[in-house]
């Protein structure tokens, strides 16, 4: 069926849908996204995506463009128009459409789009079981990636070395460090058996799959620690992964071409897996 989107108080077509060429969002870059999950009609993390959102809108003082409650009601909606089980929602605010200029226009009113397209589960959890690629990418993102941000380019160049690498994801690295994926949160599990993960900050975006799987890990009284690591220190570990809203936990097998361990998904990221998945399906 034809996909539905939701723009700017209309739901069309997405062949039809449409923002004003001088949205700032397309000019500057200058709106926020977030991005849910949902699974058998049932929303992932809901409560952290939402409050993720509206905390990266006041960080840049971007006018909430509608409330809570019927921010809610929309995206139930778009999922509804587009008789969606299992998804991934996309929702996006911008500061508006304004004649260019740098600074914040006095009167723009911002924009707002969500979307919805269809989720594999069943192919999701078979690239789980198998383990995907990374390679090792400088990370030359802005200083405040804690901010959910659409200016995503540097996320772009690092996805596409990935993807010409035959790997699923690029492991960003700045200052000798491992700080996250261009589009997730990097773990390992070090020779003592600790799950090892970049402290929150300005350098990664707080994943709200990240916290419900530090939930989950010491649910089951797995050491936890919360400090950097390096690319070389990944490729030694015990086991690696990532966790996003779209991929769950995965776990990673190489790391630039160097087999992780015995080169298969480890026992405990998948264990991770399973315990964030029955998580959520609570």
């Amino acid at each position: 069926m034809s996909r539905i989107a939701y723009v700017n108080g209309a739901y069309r077509l997405l062949s039809q849908a449409a923002v004003n060429i001088e949205d700032r969002g397309f000019q500057f870059a200058d709106g926020v996204y977030e991005v849910c999950v949902v699974v058998d009609g049932k929303y992932w993390d809901l409560d952290g995506h939402i409050a993720r959102f509206w905390r990266s809108l006041g960080t840049l003082s971007i006018r909430a463009p509608i409330g809570e409650a019927a921010l809610g009601v929309v995206m139930r909606k778009v999922l509804r128009k587009n008789r969606l089980q299992d998804a991934l929602v996309y929702i996006q605010a911008t500061r508006g459409a304004a004649a260019r200029n740098h600074p914040f226009p006095d009167a723009a009113r911002p924009s707002l789009i969500v979307t919805a397209r269809p989720i594999d589960m069943r192919q999701m959890e078979a690239t789980a079981r198998a383990g995907v690629r990374l390679i090792s990418h400088p990370d030359i993102r802005w200083g405040r990636v804690d901010i959910k941000s659409v200016s995503l380019l540097p996320n772009v160049l690092a996805k596409q070395a990935a993807k010409a690498s035959g790997a699923l994801e690029a492991m960003l690295v700045k200052n000798g460090a491992v700080t996250e994926g261009a589009s997730s949160n990097m773990w390992i599990i070090d020779a003592e058996g600790a799950l090892v993960t970049h402290p929150l900050g300005t350098d990664i975006l707080g994943g709200i799959t990240r916290q419900t799987v530090l939930d989950c890990a010491r649910t089951l009284q797995i050491s936890v620690r919360e400090k950097p690591f390096t690319v070389e220190e990944a490729k030694k570990a015990r086991e690696v992964f990532l966790t996003s809203a779209t991929n769950f936990v995965t776990p990673v097998i190489s790391i630039d071409g160097e087999e992780i361990s015995d080169g298969a998904p480890g026992a405990l990221s998948l264990k991770l897996r399973d315990a964030y998945i029955a998580h959520n399906r609570q």
